[in-house]
C-alpha cells in the first residue's frame, strides 16, 4: 500500500535499508514455515503515509504475534527468542537506533495474527548526527 504522494525525506538511505531489512526478515521469519521446503508462508504487507510532519511506514505480517511478557524487551540489545547460533538480539536494537539518528521513533503493536513495526520519520530534519 504504497501511497505515491508522500514526500521524500532526507535521510541516511544506506541506513534505512538495514532497518527495512531487518524488519522484513524478522517478519518473515514470524510467519508460518512450511516443514518440507522451509519456506515461510502468510501474509506480508507494507504500507507507507503521511501524517502531519512525519512519513509513516508500516511493516506487518500474520504471524503468531510477540507474546506480551516479552513485548517490552524485544528493543534490548542482546534480547532474542531465537534459539542459539540464530541471532544475536542485535536487528531490533540497531533498527531503534537508526530511527533514532533519523530523529525518528519506531513502535510495535502485535497480537496472534496481526504484528505491525510502524517507523515515523520527519519530512525534515535539522541535523542527522
Amino acid at each position: 500500500q504504497y501511497n505515491p504522494d508522500v514526500p521524500h525525506i532526507s535521510a541516511y538511505g544506506s541506513e534505512l535499508n538495514q532497518v527495512w531489512t531487518e524488519l522484513i526478515e524478522n517478519a518473515l521469519d514470524a510467519m508460518s514455515v512450511d516443514s518440507v521446503d522451509g519456506t515461510a508462508h502468510g501474509l506480508l504487507r507494507f504500507k507507507t503515509n503521511q501524517l502531519g510532519e512525519m512519513v509513516i511506514i508500516e511493516i506487518w505480517n500474520d504471524g503468531p504475534g510477540i507474546p506480551p511478557e516479552i513485548a517490552s524487551r524485544i528493543f534490548e540489545p542482546f534480547y532474542t527468542t531465537k534459539p542459539p547460533g540464530k541471532g544475536l538480539g542485535l536487528g531490533l536494537d540497531s533498527v531503534n537506533r537508526i530511527v533514532s539518528k533519523h530523529n525518528g521513533f519506531v513502535t510495535v503493536e502485535s497480537k496472534p495474527g496481526s504484528t505491525c513495526f510502524q517507523v515515523r520519520l520527519p519530512i525534515e530534519r535539522a541535523e542527522a548526527y
